[in-house]
């Protein structure tokens, strides 16, 4: 079976984030002064083949340890349906 993985990708809440703190500070600049607390992540769209939901999980979990996530300085979640 073939399933769709989409997973987000954020800066741990402890840590800053530059990008954030940037856009945050221009949409001030721009009249939109009650908008704040803005963080950066990234978005990832991945296909797996495998047999079960079970085994996509267990790829998708293992591609994001060693590949997609920072995981000192990132948190990660996905969700996995069928494609």
């Amino acid at each position: 079976m073939k399933f769709k993985a989409e997973i987000d990708v954020m800066p741990h809440d402890a840590l800053l984030d530059p990008q954030g703190k940037a856009v945050s500070n221009s949409l001030k600049t721009i009249g939109l002064s009650s908008v704040d607390g803005v963080r950066i992540g990234k978005h990832i769209r991945l296909f797996v083949e495998a047999p079960s939901i079970e085994e996509a999980n267990v790829m998708v979990e293992e591609a994001c340890k060693k590949m997609l996530v920072n995981q000192i300085m990132e948190a990660y979640h996905f969700t996995l349906s069928v494609a």
